[in-house]
């Protein structure tokens, strides 16, 4: 079992930056290839990127490129999410996820993942 707790969300002007980070609970964490993934209202919720799990290498969704970074530390168990540039229609709850997938290093299918976080609430104002 992966517990998966996100935080640093918030409310910021369009423009402005903010890192999101998700902390695990476990041993094994970097057995997992880790995901961010949004979901805006009334919308389906969207892959955003992917970190393989020594973290060498990043995949992102063409929306966020150049804009959004993501990272691990396999030494705290904690993946993050630095995102830049914020524009408003970044608006939306942002979850991390775990994938053990061999079939898929980084998988882009929110089905390829075994563990979620709650989620943290990102709020760009323009």
């Amino acid at each position: 079992q992966v517990q998966l707790v996100e935080s640093g969300g918030g409310l910021v002007q369009a423009g402005g930056s903010l890192r999101l980070s998700c902390a695990a609970s476990g041993r094994t964490f970097s057995s997992y290839a880790m995901g961010w993934f949004r979901q805006a209202p009334g919308k389906e919720r969207e892959f955003v990127g992917a970190i393989s799990r020594s973290g060498r290498i990043t995949y992102y969704v063409d929306s966020v490129k150049g804009r959004f970074t993501i990272s691990r530390d396999n030494a705290k168990n904690t993946v993050y999410l630095q995102m830049n540039t914020l524009k408003p229609e970044d608006t939306a709850i942002y979850y991390c996820a775990a994938s053990s997938s061999v079939v898929h290093p980084m998988p882009m299918s929110g089905h390829e993942y075994d563990y979620w976080g709650q989620g943290t609430q990102v709020t760009v104002s323009s």
